[in-house]
């Protein structure tokens, strides 16, 4: 009974520890980035140019990037990318954006940042973006004679596009989100109220109430959608870490090192991980003495696969991509946590 209590107690303590930390300086201004880009930034302007004919430059680097613009988190980057694949895009371009649209959404980068430190939550997003590129020129090459089965090509924009927010007001908006963000987490309280200040005129002068409303529900969708599995993804790593103990992870995790990295990436790939909940766990780790190039490579490898999702992409895919994909994912993440580590 004492054994019960104490695992009850360890996730309680991280879960408190948690939410008075990190909810109000870094994940509720996240929130509101995520439902202002949902709202705000269309996402057929991105998928429009994830198609195999599209210059190869500009698929790529708006697959590996759209993850920020299109605020994709682990349960939604699934069937996005099999709508990507089947609508005609590319298989390089789609897996690009299927590898790196999780792990740069800004609820991840500003979650990482804000619980693990400024350097592993950089790190998350640059290495997403470079090996998501190269896995997915890989994947191209290899199977290059290869065609979606039911491939429709996106060749133009709804009519409903064209009226456009002048540019201006989006970024001083945008602007000011992101600054709200940056200066709470660092509690910077006089440069935050100006952000805020910005941020309510913008409101008032930009949009109406119809817009704001929506922003505000597509906010509270993502807090519905999210919020419950985080809060549960901190309380097991409350458990874990009083469950494991510190020697365990430091005897397999607790060096920077290839085989250390690689043990770190596979068991990302075999396990699940609820949207941001890889966060909280690997912090718990990290606490119990992971190195922190393993920790990147256990967070870029924990979103991107698992075997639910291996079950999915072998489904779009097929066997031998869904195979060469994950394999392609394990050794990349298990390369940027070793990089990392060295500097």
């Amino acid at each position: 009974m004492d054994f019960i209590l104490s695992l009850l107690a360890g996730g309680f303590s991280a879960l408190l520890e948690y939410l008075s930390a990190h909810v109000i300086a870094c994940l509720v201004p996240a929130f509101f980035i995520a439902g202002a880009i949902s709202v705000f930034l269309d996402p057929y302007i991105v998928t429009k140019y994830f198609g195999s004919k599209v210059n190869p430059f500009v698929s790529y680097s708006i697959a590996s990037i759209s993850g920020f613009i299109l605020a994709v988190c682990s349960c939604t980057v699934l069937p996005l990318f099999a709508g990507i694949y089947k609508r005609g895009g590319g298989i390089g371009p789609a897996v690009t954006f299927l590898y790196s649209g999780p792990a740069i959404s800004i609820l991840a980068v500003s979650l990482s940042a804000g619980v693990l430190g400024y350097d592993i939550g950089i790190a998350r997003a640059i290495f997403a973006i470079i090996f998501s590129i190269l896995i997915g020129l890989i994947m191209a090459y290899l199977f290059r004679k290869d065609k979606p089965d039911t491939a429709q090509q996106i060749t133009s924009l709804p009519a409903d596009m064209a009226a456009k927010r002048p540019l201006y007001q989006t970024l001083i908006y945008f602007g000011s989100l992101i600054a709200i963000l940056i200066f709470a987490s660092a509690k910077n309280i006089p440069v935050f109220l100006l952000a805020l200040l910005v941020l309510l005129f913008c409101l008032w002068r930009f949009f109406n109430m119809s817009q704001i409303k929506e922003w505000l529900s597509e906010t509270w969708r993502f807090v519905k959608l999210i919020f419950p599995w985080l809060v549960g993804g901190i309380f097991i790593a409350g458990v874990l870490k009083t469950l494991i103990p510190a020697d365990f992870i430091t005897s397999y995790v607790g060096s920077n090192n290839p085989v250390s990295n690689l043990i770190a990436s596979l068991s990302g790939a075999l396990l699940y991980f609820a949207t941001l909940t890889e966060v909280p766990i690997v912090k718990a780790f990290v606490d119990l003495g992971m190195a922190k190039g393993p920790a990147l490579a256990l967070l870029l490898a924990g979103p991107a696969v698992s075997l639910p999702g291996f079950l999915v992409i072998r489904k779009i895919l097929g066997n031998r991509k869904a195979l060469t994909y994950i394999g392609l994912v394990i050794l990349s993440s298990s390369l940027a946590g070793f990089i990392f580590g060295i500097f």
